[in-house]
């Protein structure tokens, strides 16, 4: 008899297949620039025949990213990029029909990976003022409720918590038997982390990416971090050599390499200030406080800016309907300064 999941069959969801090659990609939180390509040139000098050839083996990987961030091997399962991560924790953490509390708008994969395994995602929207209220999260933490996702900071509006908001928010997760996952995609622009919950305690994990300001987003690689006895179950869902070798050997080099990460650090943060500084000179509301996207409040309208950033400047960005006080807006990726440039010169020509 043929048969189809129902959580599939009504599962929204959106395909974005432009081609962007073209143009300068504002729109989905990459680094616009990518690595250095002197950089790239070296670590590509090191793939051998062999290398290609051969199924990849993490061992080697994961020990130098424990080193990295300063645990044990046993505390990371390395993954497919961190969306793979969060949906293996979700399937592992949560039961069918069980319910997962999350703030939105956010990454919607967490809503997604809810609903195509047939889970209760319940939605905690944001103030008008675009801020999340403590007091809204506790509110839906019931006896309940099986998972607790936050997302420090937060995409898409780059808010953060306080180490009291958060030790408010685990607290009432411990007392409850509640999982908590942290996706941290965005930690290097904004270094305050969570990860010591997640290898001192049960049940809270912490998800992170090599796509953002590590620039890997074609390569596909994250993990995820939390207590040996709770890793092991994530790491039941990974198929076999489900990270490439490829992916691993430029975030060895990345990781390893003097300087590397607080270049890259330093060229965003230019590319910050100079964004901020151009935007506040030109009467423009703005928020973002972390992460390397921003949300900006336009003059003229919001979806013909971005048809036009499109279709005159080969500039891609997004439109954000609805979002609080600030209406229909426009999010932008924030990249390094030349960029940022580049961005800034065209809105000023077409918002008016």
């Amino acid at each position: 008899m043929y048969y189809l999941n129902p959580c599939i069959q009504n599962l929204v969801r959106v395909f974005d297949q432009n081609e962007r090659k073209d143009y300068l990609r504002l729109d989905l939180n990459e680094n616009p620039g990518g690595l250095p390509r002197e950089f790239v040139e070296s670590v590509l000098a090191e793939v051998t025949p062999q290398m290609v050839a051969q199924y990849p083996e993490t061992l080697h990987f994961t020990q130098v990213l424990a080193d990295y961030i300063g645990t044990d091997i046993a505390n990371i399962c390395i993954t497919n990029g961190s969306a793979e991560a969060i949906r293996y924790v979700i399937q592992a953490f949560t039961a069918p029909n069980g319910r997962i509390v999350g703030v939105v708008p956010s990454y919607f994969m967490f809503q997604v990976y809810s609903e195509m395994y047939g889970r209760d995602f319940v939605k905690v929207p944001y103030n008008d003022d675009l801020t999340i209220s403590i007091d809204n999260i506790e509110q839906e933490l019931s006896d309940d409720t099986q998972m607790l996702i936050l997302l420090n900071p937060n995409n898409p509006m780059g808010n953060v918590y306080t180490d009291e908001e958060f030790e408010r928010l685990f607290k009432i997760c411990q007392e409850k038997e509640i999982t908590l996952l942290i996706d941290e995609a965005y930690h290097y622009f904004y270094p305050k982390t969570f990860i010591k919950y997640a290898l001192n305690n049960r049940r809270v994990f912490v998800t992170r990416t090599f796509s953002k300001l590590f620039s890997m987003a074609g390569c596909r690689l994250g993990y995820v971090v939390g207590n040996p006895e709770d890793i092991k179950y994530v790491q039941k869902f990974c198929t076999p050599h489900n990270t490439n070798a490829f992916a691993m050997l430029f975030a060895e080099k990345i990781i390893t390499t003097p300087g590397m990460v607080e270049g890259l650090i330093a060229k965003f943060n230019e590319g910050r200030n100079y964004l901020l500084n151009s935007l506040d000179a030109n009467g423009y509301r703005h928020k973002g406080e972390a992460g390397n996207f921003l949300f900006i409040e336009p003059k003229t309208n919001a979806g013909r800016i971005v048809d036009r950033m499109k279709k005159e400047m080969k500039i891609l960005i997004k439109e954000y309907p609805n979002v609080g006080e600030f209406g229909n807006c426009l999010r932008v990726s924030i990249g390094e300064k030349q960029y940022m440039e580049q961005f800034m010169d065209s809105l000023l020509k077409i918002d008016r």
